[in-house]
């Protein structure tokens, strides 16, 4: 990855540690030696975003394979684990409320909205391998419906193969 430039497939994934509405910590050292999926969304109880949580909730497959997933917002703890009661969601919310660890992905900066150039998240996902690289790359995100599906059918294709 070029000196302050956006991480790509095969780069290193960069360092996070950040709280999670489960009580717990999470950081890219604490999950290494797993595969898992770090998913990068805008807001809590928003509509897209909501389709997009409770799909990667919803999917047991994750699971199956031993693949946690893991969400990020720059929503507060309180926020996320309101969020995660009223839709049952079974992943762990991380609060990145300064967003550093999203424009560390490249998944906070300029995008356009309604027509307008305007600097907030990016809707990403990432696969991180054991070795900590990472495996998928898929930002942006044009659509949170489905997103989910896809991110698990590329992964079951992966360990078939």
């Amino acid at each position: 990855m070029p000196l302050g430039g956006i991480p790509e497939q095969g780069d290193q994934a960069p360092a996070f540690d950040l709280e999670a509405d489960d009580g717990k910590r999470y950081s890219l050292a604490s999950m290494a030696g797993q595969r898992f999926v770090l998913y990068f969304y805008p807001k809590d109880d928003t509509p897209g975003c909501t389709k997009e949580a409770c799909e990667f909730s919803a999917l047991e497959g994750f699971r199956a394979m031993g693949v946690p997933v893991l969400g990020v917002s720059k929503d507060s703890l309180a926020a996320h684990a309101k969020f995660r009661a009223k839709y049952d969601l079974s992943i762990p919310l991380l609060s990145d409320p300064d967003h550093s660890v999203a424009a560390a992905y490249g998944a906070w900066g300029e995008k356009k909205l309604y027509g307008r150039t305007v600097v907030g998240s990016i809707r990403s996902t990432f696969v991180i391998g054991p070795d900590g690289k990472l495996e998928r790359v898929y930002r942006p995100v044009r659509k949170a419906a489905g997103h989910a599906a896809v991110v698990l059918a590329e992964l079951a294709a992966r360990s078939e193969g």
